[in-house]
C-alpha cells in the first residue's frame, strides 16, 4: 500500500471528477495528478533525495493536499509541522529530522527569518501562498509550471511515509515514524467499520491537515475517490457555509468545534442537512452537546475515535448506535476493525474485565518507532503492543472506558500537552524556583493546563506574566491558562513531586481523572 495509490486509481476511473475544492479553485483528479508529478520533479531538481524529509508549515489548502502526494511521489518523507508551535519548537524538529526543504504559506512566512537563522541547513523554501513570495523563497506555482513530471516512485509498504512530531515526557518533541501501510491501515479500518466514508463522499477539512486525525480522513476519502473540500482553518461560520454550499457529507470535528457550531447565533440560517457522518475525537462528547448537534445536523450520525499519533491514529471507535445508549457516551468505544486492544497490568498481563490497567494496542497501524530514539521506542512498543499510557477498564462487551493517564499528559481543546514541556518553559522564568504542571477540569477546553509554582524569595510575577513567558518557549496552547502560587510542592520520600495530591482538589468530585 502507498499513499498515492488512491490518486492513481481515480485518475484511471474518474479523471474529470472534482478532487479538491478550495475557495474558488476546483481541480480534477487528472489535474491534481499532473501537478503532483511536476511538483515531485521540482523537488528532485532541488536536490531532495530518497528518504529526505520535506516539511510543510501552512494552514489547510489544496496545495497542502498536493504536498501530501508529491513528497512520497518523489520518494521522500513528509514532515508536517504543528502550526501552533513556536519557532524554537519548529527548529528543534528540523534539526532532529535534518529536514531539507520547507513549504510555507503567507500566514507563517514571517517566521522564516528566525527559522533560517537558527537552522541554515535548509536547502530550499517553497512559498505556497497567493501573496508575494518572501525573500529567498521559491514560488510554488512557478516551480510546478517550470518542472517536468516524473514517474511516481511508489514509495510504500513499510517504508516511512512521514515523521509526525508529538510532545515528549522529557520536554522535547519526538518524531513518530509512520509507514505508508500504517497510515492506510487506519484509514481503511475507518471505512470498513461502516460508520464513516463511502463512495461519493465530500469530506470537509476543517481540522488542521498536519494532524493525524484529519490525515486519517484524507486517506480514507482519497482511497474512495471522494472530494476534498478544504477551508484554511476551523471557523464555525466557514464550516456552516461549506456544508450548506458544497453539500458536505462527512466531517471531522472535535467536541469543542461541534459546540462552537451548534451554539452559534447564525445556526438557524444554514441548511446543514447534507451532513451524514461526523467523526470526533480527543474527548467524549457531553450529552447536552450531542443532543444539540443531532438537532443541528438532522441527518448525521456520530462516531468517536480514540487513538494517538503512534497508532496512525485510530485504535477504537464508538459507533452511531452506541451514541444512543446513555451508559456508553463516556466510553472510547471498542477496538476498530484493524486494531487489537487489551488492558494490561504493569507486567503486561491482561487484567480481568472491569479492572483498571493500561491500554495497549496492536496491529498494522502501530508506528515503526520514534526517530533516533531507540530507548523510547523499546519502552513504548513491546512485543508489537503500543503502550498508550492511558489508564482504562474494559467491560464485558469490549467497550473501553478511559479513567486516568499513566503518562503525564493533558488533553486540552483536542491537543496533547506533555507536562514536562510546560514545566521546562515555566522554569525558565527568573522568578520561578519550582513548578509542576497538571490538567484540571475546564468546561470549554475539557482540560486546562494549570501551573503550580513556588517562587524565589521576594519575587511576585503575575499568572499572566508566567503565561506570556512560557509562550516564548512553547506553543500558546501549551502555556498555562491558570497558575497558582504555593509555598511548597508535595513530594515523596524519594523527592518526587506528588502530582496526584495537586490534582485531588480539582478532580475529587469526578468519577474519573480525565476529560
Amino acid at each position: 500500500m502507498y499513499l498515492t495509490q488512491g490518486l492513481h486509481r481515480s485518475v484511471q476511473q474518474t479523471p474529470d471528477a472534482v478532487m479538491t475544492v478550495f475557495g474558488d479553485r476546483k481541480r480534477t483528479f487528472r489535474e491534481v495528478a499532473d501537478r503532483v508529478a511536476r511538483l515531485a520533479g521540482a523537488l528532485r531538481g532541488l536536490g531532495v533525495g530518497d528518504g529526505d524529509r520535506v516539511a510543510m508549515l501552512s494552514l489547510n489548502s489544496d496545495r497542502y493536499h498536493e504536498y501530501l502526494f508529491a513528497v512520497p511521489w518523489a520518494n521522500a518523507v513528509l514532515n508536517p509541522v504543528n502550526i501552533r508551535w513556536s519557532p524554537a519548537e519548529i527548529v528543534y524538529s528540523f534539526k532532529d529530522s535534518q529536514t531539507k526543504v520547507l513549504f510555507v504559506d503567507d500566514t507563517f512566512g514571517k517566521m522564516l527569518p528566525a527559522i533560517k537563522d537558527a537552522y541554515p541547513e535548509l536547502q530550499a523554501v517553497i512559498h505556497t501562498g497567493d501573496g508575494p513570495a518572501p525573500e529567498g523563497a521559491l514560488s510554488y506555482e512557478e516551480l510546478i509550471a517550470g518542472a517536468e513530471p516524473i514517474d511516481d516512485a511508489r514509495r510504500g509498504g513499510d517504508e516511512v511515509a512521514g515523521l509526525f512530531y508529538t510532545g515528549g515526557t522529557t520536554g522535547f518533541p519526538k518524531g513518530v515514524m509512520l509507514s505508508h501501510a500504517a497510515m492506510l491501515t487506519s484509514s481503511l479500518g475507518a471505512i470498513s467499520s461502516g460508520y464513516l466514508f463511502r463512495p461519493g463522499t465530500t469530506y470537509l477539512h476543517a481540522a488542521p491537515m498536519f494532524h493525524l486525525a484529519d490525515l486519517a480522513g484524507w486517506g480514507a476519502v482519497t482511497a474512495l475517490g471522494g472530494t476534498h473540500l478544504i477551508i484554511p482553518m476551523f471557523d464555525p461560520v466557514a464550516v456552516m457555509n461549506a456544508i450548506e454550499q458544497q453539500q458536505v457529507t462527512d466531517a471531522l470535528l472535535v467536541p469543542i468545534m461541534i459546540q462552537a457550531v451548534v451554539d452559534h447565533s447564525d445556526l438557524a440560517e444554514h441548511d446543514l442537512s447534507s451532513l451524514r457522518a461526523v467523526l470526533y475525537g480527543a474527548s467524549p462528547i457531553p450529552k447536552a452537546v450531542l443532543e444539540r448537534a443531532m438537532n443541528a445536523f438532522p441527518n448525521a450520525s456520530f462516531t468517536q475515535a480514540y487513538g494517538m499519533t503512534e497508532l496512525a491514529p485510530i485504535a477504537t471507535l464508538l459507533g452511531p448506535d452506541d451514541h444512543m445508549k446513555a451508559g456508553l457516551l463516556r466510553s472510547a468505544g471498542r477496538a476498530a476493525p484493524h486494531a487489537e486492544v487489551r488492558i494490561v497490568d504493569a507486567d503486561d498481563n491482561e487484567v480481568p474485565r472491569g479492572t483498571v490497567g493500561e491500554v495497549v494496542v496492536r496491529g498494522g497501524h502501530v508506528m515503526r518507532g520514534y526517530w533516533n530514539k531507540n530507548k523510547e521506542t523499546a519502552a513504548a512498543v513491546r512485543d508489537g503492543w503500543m503502550h498508550t499510557g492511558d489508564g482504562a477498564y474494559m467491560d464485558d462487551e469490549g467497550y473501553v472506558f478511559i479513567v486516568d493517564r499513566i503518562k503525564d499528559m493533558i488533553v486540552t481543546g483536542g491537543e496533547n500537552v506533555y507536562s514536562a514541556e510546560v514545566e521546562n518553559a515555566v522554569a525558565q522564568h527568573p522568578s520561578v524556583a519550582q513548578c509542576a504542571v497538571i490538567g484540571v477540569p475546564d468546561e470549554e477546553w475539557g482540560e486546562r493546563v494549570h501551573a503550580v509554582v513556588v517562587l524565589k524569595p521576594g519575587e511576585q510575577p503575575t499568572a499572566e506574566e508566567i503565561r506570556e513567558h512560557a509562550k516564548t518557549w512553547i506553543a500558546g496552547y501549551k502555556a498555562p491558562r491558570s497558575t497558582e502560587f504555593v509555598e511548597e510542592l508535595p513530594v515523596s520520600g524519594a523527592g518526587k513531586i506528588l502530582k496526584r495530591e495537586l490534582r485531588e482538589k480539582y478532580w475529587s468530585d469526578a468519577d474519573r481523572q480525565v476529560h
